[in-house]
């Protein structure tokens, strides 16, 4: 019986057990997620956290007590070059533990083991749902209100706002405007007063020669 023995043989000798480990702890660093059972996993979180903050002090002894765990160049590299710094600001608890369905032959309780700062998604939505800002800063109860006042402003200060700015707009256009296109504006003008003027006149000669035509049908009649 295992009264108070809080460590799992997982039904191993001690080599065969250490040589299991340290192939998985070797394959979560490299691979950043692996599935296996669930009391194997719990065995490997016990084993490869004290490894992970081992890598924060990149040193020769640091990297050669780590070595003796994995027994892996490739996994000791990844660790130190890039695991240690995306966990530089975490104080433990590295890893997380996601159940999944049992499995298909023996029925044994499957998960997927996954190191907790390299899932994208789920640092989005943990970002997302805590209301931190672009630059991963949390907001405050008081700039929260701030930020209410501001965009429940009147619609009358709207407004003014537009037109005012629209006054400046036109401004500076009536600034940046030139003597040739003051010139041509004219040209423009006079154009188009001369094209009214040629219309008005058309029906009232229409008219004229009509009343003209009428007098000289009845003569002739």
């Amino acid at each position: 019986m295992r009264h108070g023995d809080k460590t799992n043989a997982l039904g191993r000798k001690t080599a065969h057990r250490s040589a299991m480990l340290s192939n998985m702890a070797s394959s979560l660093i490299v691979h950043k997620r692996i599935v296996t059972t669930l009391a194997k996993a719990k065995e490997l979180r016990k084993y490869v956290e004290p490894l992970v903050t081992k890598s924060k002090t990149d040193s020769t002894h640091s990297r050669r007590v780590v070595f003796s765990y994995l027994q892996s160049k490739e996994a000791v590299k990844e660790l130190f070059s890039t695991v240690a710094d995306k966990v530089a600001d975490r104080p433990g608890g590295y890893t997380r533990i996601l159940k999944t369905e049992n499995r298909a032959g023996d029925n044994a309780a499957m998960c997927m083991m996954e190191l907790v700062d390299f899932n994208e998604m789920m640092l989005e939505a943990k970002a997302a749902k805590s209301g931190t800002n672009a630059a991963g800063k949390k907001r405050t109860r008081r700039g929260s209100k701030a930020a209410k006042s501001e965009t429940s402003a009147p619609v009358a200060k709207v407004a003014t706002a537009k037109v005012v700015a629209e006054e400046v707009a036109f401004e500076d256009v009536v600034e940046e405007t030139t003597p040739e296109v003051d010139a041509a504006a004219e040209t423009i003008i006079e154009d188009t007063v001369d094209k009214d003027i040629v219309v008005e006149e058309t029906p009232t000669d229409a008219s004229e020669t009509e009343d003209d035509q009428e007098p000289k049908d009845e003569t002739k009649a």
